[in-house]
């Protein structure tokens, strides 16, 4: 993970990341190219934050995701980046567990994620997901057509 200094491995470990397998560089400074390119080389699965993401020239992320490509990675960006494969976005946040008065405390957050594909291979698929449901993982929200099972989504269409 890079360019998300906030994110520490206390915050990954309650996410179960193996930490043993985690390379975290909070600010990877002026020699972006450098650090990218050494993460895609030496891990299957790369994290970029938003600082990341939004100083990164249109020319430079599209060559970064030829090497991923060709090296048969994944790269997850908070952000939008150039010619990405599939886009998820998050909207209509609602947190539950505080009463209109403002008593109690949060226990989770249904909130509406829609899928893009590139090219419009994919076309858009919108579902609500409750953060964390009532078991404590990922749950289907109150929409109908989709359900959760074992840890993925499934829409129905």
């Amino acid at each position: 993970m890079t360019g998300l200094p906030e994110l520490g491995y206390v915050a990954a470990a309650e996410l179960g990341v193996d930490l043993d397998r985690l390379a975290i560089v909070p600010r990877p400074a002026a020699d972006l190219v450098t650090v990218l390119s050494a993460l895609v080389d030496g891990f299957d699965l790369v994290v970029l934050g938003p600082v990341i993401t939004r100083g990164m020239q249109p020319q430079v992320a599209r060559r970064m995701s030829g090497r991923v490509r060709s090296r048969g990675a994944v790269v997850i960006t908070v952000g939008a980046w150039p010619g990405a494969d599939l886009e998820v976005r998050v909207s209509g946040r609602r947190w539950r567990g505080v009463t209109a008065d403002g008593y109690g405390h949060l226990r989770s957050c249904e909130v509406v994620a829609t899928s893009r594909g590139r090219g419009g291979a994919v076309r858009p698929v919108s579902v609500s997901l409750q953060l964390p449901g009532t078991d404590g993982v990922l749950a289907a929200g109150e929409s109908a057509g989709a359900r959760v099972a074992e840890g993925h989504v499934e829409v129905a269409g």
